[in-house]
């Protein structure tokens, strides 16, 4: 079952690159380039850090397939789907919310401690989005006010202080995920920011 949710989070991501790449007057094959790169980089910077080979779309191709098939589509049926956009948002933060845990949890069975495995859990989450943000000429989500990558953060502690009190519980990973999606959807639904104190205007003071 995590298996086939992490194929939806694929094709989320996927989605998502495409649809940020607006009114950019790319072609199919660099649509199709963005979608791939934004679904999969994150994992794939994770696996190069931890010197995991093969890196996981090359141990298996079907997370390859489905972004490219999901950008594809997306190019091809931009118009019915940009309708769906936030949707979208929804199942890009259960992805976000998915892969962030699921690579923490990895990262501590490979043997790794609680510091590495939080870091390895936020990267597997932004890092894909934030390659699409700088390839389409955009202010990454990170660097913005956007409520993004805190939940991913928030989330990955939470699973390793529960992995900690009830090691290797099978609920640990249900009560993280849980935890960064109800953030996003908070945050998505409610319009959610950082207040405008813990934000750097970068106005000149004397």
């Amino acid at each position: 079952m995590i298996y086939y949710l992490g194929m939806i989070g694929i094709a989320a991501f996927s989605i998502t690159g495409v649809l940020a790449a607006g009114k950019k007057d790319m072609d199919i094959f660099s649509i199709v380039l963005l979608g791939f790169v934004t679904a999969i980089g994150g994992g794939t910077v994770r696996d190069i850090i931890l010197d995991t080979s093969p890196v996981f779309w090359i141990a298996d191709t079907s997370y390859l397939w489905v972004s490219v098939i999901a950008a594809v589509i997306t190019f091809f049926c931009v118009r019915l789907i940009s309708r769906l956009y936030t949707l979208l948002l929804y199942i890009d933060g259960f992805g976000l919310a998915l892969f962030t845990i699921l690579a923490t949890e990895n990262t501590i069975k490979l043997g790794f401690d609680s510091t590495i495995a939080v870091l390895m859990g936020l990267i597997t989450g932004i890092t894909g989005g934030m390659i699409r943000d700088i390839l389409t000429a955009r202010m990454p989500m990170l660097l913005r006010k956007e409520f993004y990558a805190t939940p991913a953060l928030i989330g990955a502690i939470a699973y390793v202080i529960l992995n900690n009190i009830l090691p290797e519980h099978e609920f640990n990973r249900i009560y993280a995920v849980g935890i960064i999606l109800l953030l996003r959807i908070m945050a998505i639904h409610w319009g959610i920011y950082y207040p405008g104190w813990l934000t750097y205007s970068g106005e000149n003071t004397k």
